[in-house]
């Protein structure tokens, strides 16, 4: 990644909330926060998406926040980034963050964002089952759950129901939550995608035995689910909270 003209060198970000007055931490410092190029609105960037500027001066996401250089965040659904390109709004942004850059801001960006931010949830899946933090099967799952060891439960886009259901009373059974409505998250994936991710065949029910793990998949799935408008998918109490990207 590239830096504009006369701009901070890499490693500073021309959206980051900066330090307060007199040098004293800002919020951003204890909590990190960033400022939506588009709203104004100051949030953490667990709901938020980098943007980075690529050497030939395209502007690509950057959904895990480590590309070098200087980055614009957005913390806007899909629909409303796709406005904004239309209006020519998130352009405008763009060019007054980076002064004197060329830059281009591809028509298929909002489409990019999205398999970017399911790639980095997809792939942080495979790499807790892979660690064995992630378990699948309905069996397995229940026992689990039942035993209070589960802390985070999901279910395909296309599982059913009744199986859901089960699974669900099971887990409010291990937590002490019987009667509270708490229930697993809806991914915004079928039982094929995640099939694909975890190499495995009928990937259904997700459930994760480890509280830092749970923390990990739980902060890049809030951001896909607010890029795509689902805000209030989760359902459940969630674990302690744990970084998702630096």
């Amino acid at each position: 990644m590239r830096n504009p003209p006369n701009e901070p060198p890499l490693g500073s970000d021309s959206f980051d909330v900066q330090a307060g007055k007199g040098g004293k931490p800002s919020p951003a410092e204890a909590a990190p926060e960033r400022r939506c190029i588009l709203t104004g609105r100051v949030a953490s960037r667990e709901t938020m998406l980098r943007l980075a500027i690529a050497p030939d001066g395209t502007v690509v996401p950057d959904p895990r926040a480590q590309a070098p250089g200087r980055g614009a965040w957005i913390g806007v659904s899909r629909p409303a980034l796709e406005e904004a390109m239309a209006k020519g709004h998130l352009m405008g942004a763009l060019a007054r963050g980076f002064k004197g850059a060329a830059l281009t801001v591809p028509d298929d960006l909002p489409e990019r964002a999205e398999a970017a931010l399911t790639r980095s949830f997809t792939d942080r899946l495979g790499l807790e089952w892979r660690t064995g933090n992630l378990i699948a099967g309905s069996d397995r799952i229940a026992e689990k759950a039942r035993g209070g060891r589960v802390h985070w439960l999901a279910h395909a886009s296309d599982a059913g129901e009744d199986g859901a259901r089960k699974l669900d009373q099971a887990w409010r059974v291990g937590q002490d939550e019987e009667g509270s409505g708490m229930r697993g998250i809806r991914l915004p994936l079928d039982r094929a995608a995640l099939s694909v991710a975890l190499g495995r065949e009928n990937a259904v029910h997700l459930a994760l035995t480890d509280r830092a793990a749970a923390g990990r998949v739980s902060a890049l799935l809030a951001r896909l689910l607010h890029f795509l408008g689902r805000d209030h998918g989760v359902a459940p109490p969630g674990p302690e909270p744990a970084e998702a990207a630096s």
